[in-house]
């Protein structure tokens, strides 16, 4: 459906450990990382750049928009939620079951470091 999405940091080597780490529990490597810039995927596939904004003006992370990766286990939902709070983020929803989305949805919600939202969500059957 997308081919990549962006988040802003002014700090993306530093990021890079959370990014590496946090989108670890979920399968997610990282495809490519220089000076300022990380990148999580694969080549052909939908990624994720972590990176400094490109009009130079300061990082501010959004309101109302999140990332949501995808997850094949309820177990990596909970995984990525406790990396991510052990690495500095911070809870924006503890993992569960969301009946209201659907009767499979299960997600967790967090911010990183810097205050960007990102999710973790399996749509499959206990």
């Amino acid at each position: 459906m997308f081919s990549h999405v962006t988040i802003g940091s002014k700090d993306p080597n530093k990021a890079a450990e959370f990014y590496d780490a946090v989108l670890g529990t979920l399968g997610i490597p990282q495809f490519f990382k220089f000076d300022g810039v990380a990148a999580y995927g694969e080549a052909t596939g939908p990624k994720t750049f972590v990176v400094k904004p490109f009009d130079g003006n300061p990082h501010v992370p959004g309101n109302g928009g999140h990332v949501a990766y995808l997850a094949s286990s309820r177990d990596q939902v909970d995984a990525f939620h406790a990396k991510a709070l052990e690495l500095g983020g911070t809870s924006e929803g503890a993992p569960g079951p969301r009946p209201h989305y659907h009767p499979n949805y299960y997600g967790a919600y967090v911010r990183d470091p810097e205050g960007n939202k990102i999710q973790a969500v399996c749509h499959r059957k206990p």
